[in-house]
């Protein structure tokens, strides 16, 4: 068989989009993320009415090249809660307000192949608006968060995700050392509130462009 490696993702994105699909979310699929880059600007963002937009962390939006489309755009309301201008204060009442916009980007921690997106949050903005509050929510993901089940997904994110995102972070916790979850009771921990999100509701509100390269942590 030619080209192998590609014929196993295509194969394994069509049936991650399947089981995605069954449980209402809308999925597109990218082959890079210059190609997902152009899938929202051409085709999610015109189909929706958008007069206000912000995002959750993630480096895989920042990886696309969507964060500097977005934030410098005219045509409706930014919160740009990367600002690094802004007071610690400033950005938290942002994270606030962009739990009310008409679209929020994010990315995932993991994508279970049953089409379940799980996820583990500091502060919980991002998971906040996941579950509820933005009217679209556009979700990001390489293909190295697909996991089999959710066990493999809560085992993925507790033993790599959180300690190399503390590592990024430079957070004062024990794993920044170790490398390993400790469930510390440090004032610092990044593992405070999980979410499984099963399904979109309403149907299609919770959009996902899975890229064929590996992105983010």
């Amino acid at each position: 068989m030619k080209n192998p490696i590609d014929n196993f993702w295509k194969l394994k994105f069509e049936a991650v989009k399947s089981a995605l699909e069954s449980n209402n979310f809308e999925v597109f699929i990218a082959d890079s993320s210059e190609e997902a880059s152009k899938i929202v600007l051409e085709t999610i963002l015109p189909a929706m009415d958008i007069k206000s937009v912000s995002w959750g962390g993630s480096m895989t939006f920042v990886g696309t090249g969507l964060y500097d489309h977005f934030k410098d755009q005219k045509g409706f309301k930014v919160l740009d809660t990367y600002d690094k201008s802004l007071s610690n204060d400033e950005k938290m009442q942002l994270r606030r307000e962009a739990l009310l916009t008409d679209l929020f980007i994010t990315g995932t921690n993991a994508v279970t192949e049953d089409g379940c997106l799980v996820n583990l949050d500091m502060i919980g903005n991002r998971v906040g608006a996941l579950t509820f509050g933005p009217k679209n929510v556009l979700v990001l993901t390489g293909r190295n968060k697909i996991v089999p089940d959710l066990e493999s997904a809560m085992d993925r994110i507790k033993t790599y995700v959180a300690p190399a995102n503390v590592m990024r972070l430079d957070m004062k916790t024990p794993c920044i050392k170790t490398g390993e979850c400790s469930e510390c009771k440090s004032i610092a921990r990044i593992c405070n509130t999980w979410t499984i999100t099963q399904k979109s509701f309403p149907k299609k509100r919770v959009k996902i462009v899975l890229i064929n390269e590996d992105l983010g942590l």
